[in-house]
């Protein structure tokens, strides 16, 4: 396909995704002080499961892990997939931030950014380690929230998806039970998960921060050139596997913002590590289509959940 043709492609499948008006939960609630610590909660709206109640599904947002992309741009993603039948949790996080870096981060990292975040003079992406230690809250505390504020939803069928960078967070939010043993997010067991579906992930760091995905960003979520190699063992998912968790992968084969490669690259490793991972690659469809609505994809993304979830 010509450069100028996929390009185009690109920027109307983004122009789609961020067409959708936001869909406002059913209700919010905080685990914990800062204003970005909330989860949104979306009843099903199909039919109820066995027992009455409807699988819980986790959805853990992209941008790059940048502040200018927060949780309502999955909105109508979450609500497109309350309309599947599941019962919806879309968790904030802390991001980077325009001259607010982590510790060590100095707004380290540069290059050119894509529809999912800024490179040089850009927001930085994430927070070492506030990023992680909210994920790592925020599942901690779902099955109390869920009971109090979603009783519609059964926590023990409970699926983890993410896209872009939500993705890369939705993979080690599974791994925390392999962690390195200094790791204050280690839990003593896995999540109790049904299984991961994670929508075209920043699953691999060291073949993201080769390929410059999202100018950059892995590289700056973990604080820059001087702490990658230091903190990659506790962050990147590639690194820490297996977890004996079902997984799934679900890319875009003509996705320019985060490569094939990187998926491909984590399914690998997760072979060596004797562990299968589905990697499911759709054709024509690039970085966008997986949260859109309006998109085939989306519904593909759907079912992959199901089959975890049912």
């Amino acid at each position: 396909m010509p450069d100028d043709v996929a390009a185009a492609r690109a920027a109307a499948e983004e122009e789609s995704v961020f067409s959708h008006p936001p869909v406002d939960p059913d209700a919010i609630a905080s685990y914990g002080t800062h204003p970005d610590q909330v989860i949104d909660f979306y009843a099903p709206r199909g039919e109820a499961g066995p027992g009455g109640l409807a699988p819980l599904v986790v959805v853990l947002h992209g941008g790059a892990w940048r502040a200018p992309y927060d949780r309502r741009h999955v909105t109508p993603f979450a609500d497109f997939l309350a309309r599947r039948g599941f019962a919806v949790a879309n968790v904030e996080y802390r991001r980077g931030a325009e001259g607010e870096a982590g510790a060590g981060q100095g707004g380290a990292g540069s290059g050119s950014g894509s529809g999912a975040g800024s490179g040089a003079g850009g927001p930085v992406a994430g927070r070492w380690p506030e990023t992680f230690d909210d994920i790592a809250a925020a599942l901690d505390a779902l099955p109390a929230l869920v009971r109090e504020a979603l009783p519609q939803a059964d926590p023990r069928r409970t699926v983890l998806t993410g896209h872009s960078a939500g993705g890369h967070l939705a993979l080690w939010a599974a791994a925390r039970h392999v962690l390195p043993a200094d790791a204050v997010w280690r839990t003593g067991r896995p999540v109790p998960l049904r299984g991961v579906v994670a929508l075209a992930p920043i699953a691999d760091f060291t073949v993201a921060d080769k390929l410059d995905v999202c100018g950059g960003a892995a590289r700056q979520l973990l604080g820059g050139a001087a702490e990658f190699a230091e903190r990659q063992p506790y962050a990147d998912p590639a690194l820490l596997l297996p977890t004996g968790i079902a997984t799934t992968l679900v890319q875009g084969r003509t996705d320019d913002v985060v490569p094939q490669a990187v998926a491909e690259s984590y399914a690998d490793a997760a072979a060596k590590a004797g562990e299968v991972v589905g990697l499911t690659l759709l054709e024509d469809v690039g970085h966008f289509p997986l949260i859109d609505p309006a998109a085939d994809a989306c519904a593909v993304v759907a079912e992959e959940i199901a089959q975890l979830a049912w």
